[in-house]
């Protein structure tokens, strides 16, 4: 099956360990953005799968190219050209420290990128999903048209659309958010979102606990699912569960609400993590989602997966998820010893 992300995919600068900016006399290169990160986890699961992008055409750009490739990513439709790659930079929260970034992503190649660069047309054809992060419209009204363009096109040509809201306060306003993101909702079947997502990028406000809150009411997130699907329409709502006890400890789980097995919203098992690296983890979430709609006899399997894939995502460094079908399969069966297989 042929699957097509859109976004950036950015030079990732991050300090060792769980030292601070302060502290840094070198970074840890590696490579990721959301979009990006849904593909490689995609083509680990075996679909065909496409990142869509532009990125200079220098080493630095080619070196970006490579490090999706190696994993089994198709760089068919990535486009060379532009001056630079965009930069963030990580510091890995510990305990009760959060994790930090700062982006240096102005004027990138993909920033600056044209409708005339991407021919959706050809991009669509034999594609059965497409998938966008709400962090690219928040980078610029070139990209707002552009991600108008593909929803457009993928609707016409039957693809299914998923959105990660992934609202970011560094990027753009609520009500910037909103005028951009609203209409788009027009042409999404599956939306993914938590409930800052919801607030910030939607405008729905709901009496729930807050982010940060190791307290969660399921009943108030049953509520928002309902809410989103019924306003939106779409033919799926999912929404993350993170119960943050501190930086390194969370629970995880996730919620589904469809038009098929979840008809009533359905609550996945929560996982106890000790986080390595917890950026991507949102990512993992959302290509195991895509993946289990596409592969899984029910949406509530679907959803176990997703949220396993997440989980293991968590114990890995770097913004990809590099695990198998298999691996995750056996987390779903109950296999979370952690003992060493031989």
């Amino acid at each position: 099956m042929k699957v097509v992300t859109f976004g950036e995919i950015m030079l990732r600068l991050s300090t060792s360990g769980y030292s601070r900016f302060y502290q840094a006399e070198k970074f840890n290169a590696t490579y990721g953005g959301g979009e990006a990160n849904v593909a490689v986890s995609l083509a680990n699961f075996g679909l065909q799968s496409y990142f869509v992008t532009k990125v200079p055409s220098n080493e630095i750009g080619r070196a970006a190219i490579n490090h999706v490739r190696r994993f089994g990513v198709r760089d068919d439709y990535i486009v060379r050209g532009g001056e630079r790659l965009g930069i963030y930079f990580l510091e890995s929260g510990a305990s009760q420290r959060p994790s930090k970034v700062i982006y240096d992503r102005s004027n990138s190649a993909f920033n600056l990128s044209h409708e005339s660069d991407f021919q959706w047309e050809k991009i669509f054809d034999n594609a059965h999903w497409f998938h966008f992060t709400g962090i690219t419209p928040a980078l610029g009204k070139n990209l707002q048209k552009q991600i108008l363009s593909a929803c457009k096109i993928g609707k016409e040509k039957n693809v299914k659309i998923s959105c990660d809201l992934n609202y970011r306060a560094k990027l753009w306003t609520e009500s910037e958010a909103q005028k951009v993101i609203i209409p788009l909702m027009e042409y999404v079947d599956v939306c993914i979102a938590n409930e800052e997502d919801a607030e910030k990028s939607l405008g729905l406000k709901q009496n729930i606990s807050k982010v940060d809150s190791a307290a969660l009411d399921e009943e108030e997130y049953f509520n928002l699912a309902k809410e989103l699907k019924n306003k939106f329409d779409f033919d799926a709502v999912a929404i993350t569960l993170r119960e943050s006890y501190s930086a390194s400890s969370n629970g995880w789980s996730a919620l589904l609400l469809d038009n098929k097995d979840c008809k009533i919203p359905y609550r996945s098992r929560i996982y106890q993590i000790q986080i390595v690296d917890r950026v991507g983890g949102g990512d993992a979430f959302a290509a195991g989602l895509i993946f289990g709609l596409l592969n899984r006899n029910n949406s509530i399997e679907a959803l176990e997966f997703a949220v396993a894939a997440s989980c293991l995502k968590h114990s890995i460094p770097g913004d990809f998820n590099l695990v198998s079908v298999e691996e995750v399969d056996k987390l779903v069966e109950g296999n979370s010893s952690g003992r060493v297989e031989r």
